[in-house]
């Protein structure tokens, strides 16, 4: 399975490994974090399959498997004292992963905006009842900045898009975006843990984060003032420097 994953590497050889996992919306909305780190250390990029065109192998279909098959590619290139960061779809495959990680392969875990848990009163919104102007308001905190409208996106560009959209239905098991049994599991994750989260989302409520972090033993919440779903985005240098001060904190190397 390893060797079918698409796989972006940059950034020097030494230095603590970065994975960095995207959400829904692809690789390209978390460029700026790898981008980022890529500057000091080997920094991995993934493709979840399904995204952008390419495979999903017969039986890849949770979110789980998914952390299993990051799992394995760490072990298979010898990787370990990884920093992982993960946004929306992306910081649900990035909890499963410490969850899983019984060599202690990982050192840190950073979760953007993650969704993945359930959290009584605090719902994910359904993402896929959101038209294109939905999506923008309840994303971000400055709607009209990335508002896109599609009657001006290239026909294949919207392709994509849609294709991107039925790969994140497939995984997060459709408008729930959570997995019942993933909250008390995470009791057992004592991998340092920060959880950012954009003050403005309204996919997913600073309230629900402020949960997410609960999960953890060993977790800090912090919030991202004029930002939304995914601030790194919207204000990358706040983003960053909370990353930054993590990622000296928590390395082994």
């Amino acid at each position: 399975m390893t060797s079918e994953l698409t796989l972006s590497v940059s950034g020097p050889a030494t230095g603590r490994p970065v994975l960095v996992l995207h959400g829904g919306g692809g690789p390209l909305t978390v460029a700026p974090l790898a981008e980022h780190f890529a500057g000091a250390a080997q920094t991995l990029l993934p493709t979840h399959p399904g995204w952008n065109g390419t495979a999903r192998p017969a039986g890849l279909a949770t979110v789980g498997g998914l952390a299993a098959a990051y799992l394995g590619m760490l072990r298979e290139r010898e990787l370990s004292d990884v920093l992982v960061i993960g946004s929306s779809l992306g910081g649900w495959i990035g909890a499963e992963l410490a969850a899983a990680d019984t060599e202690g392969l990982i050192s840190g875990l950073v979760l953007v905006n993650a969704v993945g848990i359930e959290v009584e009163g605090e719902p994910v919104r359904d993402f896929f009842s959101l038209d294109a102007r939905g999506v923008a308001e309840h994303a971000y905190h400055d709607s009209e900045r990335f508002y896109v409208d599609p009657a001006t996106v290239p026909a294949e560009r919207l392709a994509g898009m849609r294709a991107n959209m039925a790969a994140l239905r497939v995984f997060s098991g459709g408008p729930a975006m959570s997995d019942p049994a993933l909250r008390p599991r995470l009791a057992a994750v004592t991998v340092p843990t920060l959880v950012v989260w954009g003050e403005s989302d309204g996919i997913a409520t600073p309230a629900y984060g402020e949960q997410y972090a609960a999960s953890f033993p060993d977790a800090r919440f912090a919030l991202v003032p004029e930002a939304g779903h995914l601030p790194h985005l919207e204000q990358p240098e706040r983003t960053f420097a909370l990353l930054d001060a993590f990622a000296a904190e928590t390395g082994r190397r």
